[in-house]
């Protein structure tokens, strides 16, 4: 198999690092090991515990009781049910080419992380794209399109709620069609799932923008794999609970026969995770809901000062309010590619934001995250440059 460059990651591995003041990240607020530990009842025995946590290999499938903490997220699954990787990256590769052969037929939401289905067209399979529409309403996806690609030979539906860049979530009504649809077929349905926990934003909207239809039940929208009997969640502490040094993802699926075909895939991959950092994933699932409250009150609060920023602002950009999840993707306003803006703006003020051209999108958007305490400082920095280029 042969693929081309991952554009998001070639972008930060240019930018992420050398650029101090960080507006384009997609996960939440990291804690240190030790504030990790300092959640325990007991923090002295829980650093002890870690620090006896053996460096020997790990299981293939992930720690069984981690697992087990895992499956406790779903309804009515067990460890059989769940198989650990080292990040969502690992978990995709590993499902795809367990899942697909070439010439299978794979629908994708786009804009998409670039894995999502890059890994099935370099496989050789065929690939339509399921487009999220821009709209008065900031981003929006239409069902009817979907049903529209969606053939009798349809191998896997991929989706990624809530979305990466754009920050739309399906709700409870949205993703029962889609199990109907997909079940009419007999296809899987593969749901990047990394931002659940997160929620709903609230809906403070910016001058001109509406609520999104159906919020009203859209926190209520089940697992993937809780919805559809060939449903398969990717989880990962990366995102939704700011853990991403861990390295500890997840995929979820009723089926426990394509979970062995994918464990055994991954034998060929990882072979099995860091013994540390499942010891520690442990730790935060077990205070996974403090963990995401936290965050959820970092993008709360980053959300109120963007809607003031973004209403400042209304000349320049389109604010595209995120519906859920810590990521938004506004759009320029300003007559000028995403890309050389974003990259004026970390040349010559440190302010990194991520151009939509690294998700393959011609036209001026950027993603913008709201997971972290830095946001309004950096945010700051960024309006002080636009004054600079006469343009706020």
């Amino acid at each position: 198999m042969r693929v081309p460059p991952f554009e998001l990651e070639v972008f930060f591995g240019r930018y992420e690092f050398s650029t101090p003041y960080l507006l384009a990240q997609s996960d939440c607020e990291a804690v240190s090991i030790d504030a990790l530990l300092q959640l325990e009842a007991d923090p002295e025995a829980a650093r002890r515990d870690f620090l006896n946590t053996s460096l020997g290999y790990g299981e293939n499938n992930g720690r069984p009781d981690l697992r087990r903490a895992v499956a406790d997220l779903y309804s009515g699954m067990s460890q059989e049910n769940v198989v650990l990787f080292t990040g969502a990256q690992e978990g995709i590769f590993a499902c795809m080419n367990t899942l697909l052969e070439p010439g299978d037929h794979v629908v994708c939401m786009f804009p998409a992380y670039q894995s999502l289905y890059e890994v099935a067209r370099s496989m050789g399979c065929r690939v339509d794209m399921w487009h999220l529409r821009q709209t008065q309403q900031g981003w929006q996806a239409d069902m009817d399109e979907l049903a529209a690609l969606v053939r009798p030979d349809t191998k896997v539906i991929v989706l990624n709620t809530p979305h990466n860049p754009t920050g739309f979530t399906l709700n409870s009504e949205q993703t029962g069609a889609l199990c109907a649809l997909a079940r009419k077929c007999g296809a899987w349905i593969f749901c990047d799932e990394v931002y659940r926990g997160l929620g709903w934003n609230a809906q403070t909207q910016a001058p001109g923008q509406s609520a999104a239809a159906g919020q009203g039940t859209a926190a209520h929208a089940p697992w993937i794999a809780d919805a559809y009997e060939k449903g398969i969640s990717l989880g990962v502490l990366s995102k939704a609970y700011g853990l991403p040094g861990l390295r500890v993802g997840w995929l979820a699926c009723r089926d426990a026969a394509v979970m062995e075909g994918i464990a055994r895939y991954k034998n060929y991959l990882s072979i099995c995770g860091a013994t540390p950092s499942e010891a520690l994933a442990l730790v935060a699932l077990r205070h996974g809901p403090a963990l995401l409250k936290k965050n959820r009150q970092i993008i709360a609060e980053n959300l109120k000062t963007a809607d003031a920023f973004f209403a400042r602002q209304a000349n320049l950009f389109v604010y595209n309010r995120p519906m859920a999840g810590p990521i938004g993707f506004p759009r320029i306003r300003i007559g000028e590619p995403a890309s050389g803006f974003c990259e004026r703006l970390a040349h010559e003020a440190g302010v990194l934001l991520l151009p939509g051209s690294v998700y393959g999108i011609n036209e001026p958007y950027f993603r913008m995250g709201f997971g972290r305490k830095s946001f309004a400082a950096h945010l700051a920095r960024f309006e002080k440059w636009l004054a600079t280029q006469g343009l706020a």
